[in-house]
């Protein structure tokens, strides 16, 4: 069996993948932070050097929602750049073949809004509520291209997902991205009977998310065949949805029945963040799964998890 490496196996998009039926055609190295600490450029280098995997699928990273980039600009830049360096500079040093790296649609301009298309990364100013997270995963994603220009017989690839949501997902209000959030807020409004929930902003603002598990199966098939996939593709449904609209589905799928209030005060981040998905499309994949049967499906997991 051909030997991969899955950094971040413990985070929502490892374990989902892990979790997907197609794994078992994989040998499946996820060390945890004990085992491998990305941050430690000679630890990772040394370890590559010694398993020597045929593939890797780099989705370690410290990640978190709109409050907790604002609080850790530095840590989010810092630690996301060191392991992205550590990483690439070791895959390099043992060989590997393939890589698929993960990045965030974070990487955009702000001012775009829609159909953000692949060459379009590094043409204007990022969104300054999650710049450094953006800043450490643009410099990633360069280093897989650069490295492929040197060296062609190399297949390393960068897939850029919209947001993402599912089963492992955080849900702690202080550090989970939107949908998490919105799943815990209405849960515990349910719970304590509350009949108001305040929406950050107007509610107007657009996101784009899909289902980790989604995720995980276009992560599959790109290793089945790396030639395939385009130096770097956005992954994502290509449509989207207003805030309210999220509230509004999953307060329906969780059972509240209370009244929306907004607060314009607080920060939202980019107006609209919608990924062009012509790659994708021509690469002949979309994901499966609706939306309200995802979120209710992810609030199963929250139920049998974190309630």
């Amino acid at each position: 069996m051909t030997r991969l490496l899955l950094t971040g196996g413990t985070g929502m998009v490892g374990r989902n993948l892990l979790a997907h039926p197609g794994i078992a055609a994989w040998q499946v190295m996820a060390p945890s932070r004990a085992e491998l600490d990305l941050c430690d450029a000679a630890a990772t280098r040394d370890w590559l050097l010694r398993h020597r995997p045929q593939a890797v699928v780099h989705a370690a990273g410290r990640v978190g929602g709109i409050q907790a980039n604002i609080a850790e600009p530095v840590r989010f830049l810092e630690e996301n750049a060191r392991i992205g360096l550590n990483l690439i500079a070791a895959c390099r040093a043992a060989r590997v073949p393939v890589l698929l790296n993960l990045s965030s649609s974070c990487v955009y301009p702000r001012d775009l809004g829609r159909d953000l298309a692949e060459e379009q990364v590094l043409t204007g100013t990022l969104e300054p509520t999650n710049e450094g997270y953006a800043l450490a995963k643009i410099m990633v994603m360069r280093l897989v291209e650069y490295a492929g220009r040197e060296d062609p017989g190399l297949s390393w690839r960068t897939l850029i997902p919209c947001n993402l949501y599912g089963p492992h997902d955080s849900f702690d209000p202080a550090r989970s991205h939107l949908l998490p959030a919105i799943i815990d807020k209405l849960h515990r409004a349910k719970v304590a009977g509350a009949d108001e929930v305040v929406i950050w902003g107007d509610g107007t603002a657009r996101r784009e998310f899909m289902y980790a598990p989604d995720l995980a199966d276009a992560i599959l098939r790109a290793l089945a065949d790396p030639g395939a996939v385009p130096p770097v593709m956005n992954v994502g449904p290509g449509e989207d949805h207003s805030i309210d609209d999220y509230y509004r589905i999953a307060a329906e799928v969780i059972g509240w029945r209370g009244r929306f209030r907004h607060d314009p005060t607080r920060p939202v981040g980019m107006r609209q963040k919608l990924l062009s998905v012509a790659r994708q499309a021509a690469w002949g994949w979309a994901p499966a799964t609706p939306l309200r049967a995802g979120i209710a499906a992810t609030y199963q997991h929250y139920l049998e998890h974190h309630a």
